[in-house]
């Protein structure tokens, strides 16, 4: 995949060079999303690709990760619902995770860039399995943002409002059976199942069910990259 991340940074880059070259103001930001079924490797690769494109940027327009995780709904108010023992089973699926809050700041991403004004984005902890808000800062240096995560091209409301404003949609395509067999070995390793029994159950009952959800309902792709396997790009 180091290949088609090469390629996608060249993408970008000439997006911005193609901006420069026609005076397109610098108010203006590259909103990318790449999605893809959990364990497919959309995490690792979208960290990879800031890390690319900051490397060849100059300080005053540079690329910014943010991650969809920030949006979960806290374990507290999954308490609050009509079913808490459903909502913290199945937590992951998009009704699990503040959706309007998360359109509201794709939409902040598209106003005018200000030079006196940052935008928060939260972030997720997996220590307290909370999100962190306040906890990622795009600044008005950040031509570039990269968004994250599995609902990030959903294809219905109030998702797709945020869809239908990013640049570049980007699609991690994987074989089913090689994302469950990364996702339980993952659930595994890092407690989120305490053996192998509980780990395939999460697989089969929430991730699988998410993953396929997505796949049947996909706003409008611009690029698909097809996982490998590759350690590197098992997150």
């Amino acid at each position: 995949m180091d290949d088609v991340l090469v390629d996608r940074a060249q993408l970008i880059l000439d997006k911005l060079n193609v901006q420069v070259q026609f005076h397109v103001p610098h108010t203006s930001r590259l909103l990318i999303a790449i999605a893809g079924v959990p364990a497919s490797g959309k995490s690792t690769f979208a960290t990879r690709l800031v890390h690319t494109l900051n490397s060849l940027l100059p300080a005053q327009s540079q690329a910014v990760l943010v991650g969809l995780d920030g949006w979960h709904l806290t374990r507290a108010q999954l308490d609050a619902m009509d079913d808490p023992k459903h909502a913290h089973d199945r937590r992951g699926i998009h009704w699990t995770f503040d959706a309007p809050a998360y359109v509201d700041f794709v939409a902040r991403l598209r106003d005018p860039v200000q030079p006196d004004t940052l935008i928060y984005a939260p972030s997720f902890d997996h220590s307290l399995k909370d999100p962190t808000p306040d906890a990622v800062v795009i600044t008005p240096s950040h031509r570039i943002v990269v968004i994250e995560g599995l609902y990030t091209m959903l294809d219905i409301d109030p998702w797709r409002r945020a869809a239908a404003q990013i640049d570049e949609r980007w699609w991690v395509q994987i074989d089913p059976a090689r994302a469950k067999t990364r996702l339980v070995k993952r659930h595994v390793q890092t407690g989120v199942a305490e053996d192998m029994d509980e780990a395939v159950w999460r697989a089969e009952n929430n991730d699988e069910h998410n993953g396929n959800f997505i796949s049947r309902n996909l706003f409008d792709v611009t690029y698909t990259i097809q996982s490998v396997d590759d350690p590197a790009y098992s997150i």
